[in-house]
């Protein structure tokens, strides 16, 4: 099974996303790469199966986007303002995710960016997977870190940066 052809995801909605809310950058670009591959297969799966709920490209769950409006966005307006000019009028913020490719990857970003650590470096697939399942997926979430390498090693993803 696949989904979206990596390196036209990448050129057509990763890294537009990313630049249009000011948070690209190789690593960036490279690790939500990375969780697109691990949580949809690359877009193959829009909505979490089992009827879970985790929405887009890259499973991000109803209540961490209605967190990150409530009670992140507020504090950082100007990445609000950039968020918003993603949103198509008059579909709700959440259910956009499916199919808003570009909402969806910026949203999945600002799970990340409210971290306060740092994004492992551009290359550093290891640290990069390790950070995926440390503070996106969890330690309750089903992925793997070799299961991360795995789905990025089969695509070939760091052809794309070759």
């Amino acid at each position: 099974m696949t989904g979206i052809n990596p390196g036209q995801l990448l050129t057509f909605v990763t890294r537009p996303a990313l630049e249009i809310i000011g948070l690209g950058g190789m690593a960036a670009e490279q690790i939500m790469t990375g969780i697109s591959l691990q949580e949809s297969n690359s877009g193959y799966y829009l909505h979490q199966l089992g009827n879970g709920p985790a929405i887009g490209l890259d499973e991000v769950e109803r209540a961490t986007h209605d967190d990150l409006w409530t009670n992140f966005l507020p504090c950082h307006p100007d990445l609000k303002a950039k968020l918003s000019t993603l949103l198509i009028e008059g579909l709700p913020k959440a259910d956009q995710m499916a199919g808003n490719l570009y909402y969806a990857t910026a949203m999945a970003r600002l799970v990340l960016y409210r971290r306060p650590e740092p994004l492992p470096a551009a290359g550093d697939l290891a640290g990069q997977a390790a950070f995926y399942k440390q503070f996106y997926n969890t330690a309750g979430g089903a992925a793997s870190v070799d299961q991360y390498i795995a789905n990025w090693n089969a695509a070939k993803a760091s052809s794309l940066w070759a």
